[in-house]
């Protein structure tokens, strides 16, 4: 296992992606609040909230049957599939800001990548389970294989923590097209207009990089990881 040396110390040098990746995370979500909280300052001009947002862009798009309700917390909006209602959080639900209308047309564009059955949403949905159940094995059976010395079950642990950067992986077109879709409708169906629309697309850039970095950081600790069990099978 290779060491860099700082100070006298040698440290782990597969550390050291790990510590860059959190350190990412921390910047990429830091940046979606300020962004969030700059734009949201600035009102659309046709004084549109982002509950009727929403509402617009998934009659746009066909789907009626999807409710929407306000939630508790800040930045919680997301669209619940099994309960075919999208939560807006109570910053984006009532505002007219055009951060709020950018959150809102998101989210509403996964309620539409739902109803007209686009592939990588489908994909998404359907790896849940089995990601939920790895990323619960995964760290126990690699410290149960390092401490018997059962490396077989060690590098077990390792793949199941592989199935969190697939989902992480997943996850990306299904984000990058939920916020194309949703900037698309916005400016056709004149939700916003002119800069309102250059403003929205800010919002959901510096949202989009959260997802980038989380893959990152999976796969960072992926290698750690693998690393970590196969400097025993040395």
């Amino acid at each position: 296992m290779p060491y860099f040396p700082i100070y006298g110390y040698h440290i782990d040098i597969w550390v050291i992606p790990v510590l860059l990746t959190a350190v990412w995370a921390i910047i990429a979500s830091a940046r979606v609040n300020s962004t969030f909280k700059k734009y949201s300052k600035i009102k659309n001009v046709h004084g549109r909230t982002g509950a009727e947002c929403a509402m617009a862009v998934l009659h746009a798009g066909g789907v009626y049957d999807v409710r929407v309700e306000k939630v508790s917390g800040k930045l919680t909006d997301h669209y619940d599939p099994k309960a075919n209602v999208i939560r807006l959080s109570e910053e984006v639900y009532d505002s007219t800001s055009v951060a709020a209308l950018g959150v809102a047309a998101h989210e509403a564009g996964h309620a539409v990548q739902h109803a007209t059955g686009y592939f990588p949403i489908k994909i998404r949905t359907a790896i849940v389970p089995v990601c939920q159940i790895g990323s619960n094995l995964a760290m126990p059976l690699v410290l149960l294989g390092l401490i018997l010395g059962a490396l077989d079950l060690a590098y077990i642990g390792v793949a199941l923590f592989g199935l969190a950067a697939v989902f992480q992986l997943v996850t990306l077109p299904v984000e990058f097209n939920a916020s194309s879709r949703a900037l698309n409708c916005l400016e056709t169906e004149g939700i916003l207009v002119g800069d309102e629309i250059k403003s929205a697309r800010k919002v959901l850039s510096a949202a989009a990089m959260t997802y980038v970095a989380a893959l990152a950081s999976s796969l960072a600790n992926l290698l750690r990881l693998y690393m970590l069990v196969n400097r025993r099978d040395d």
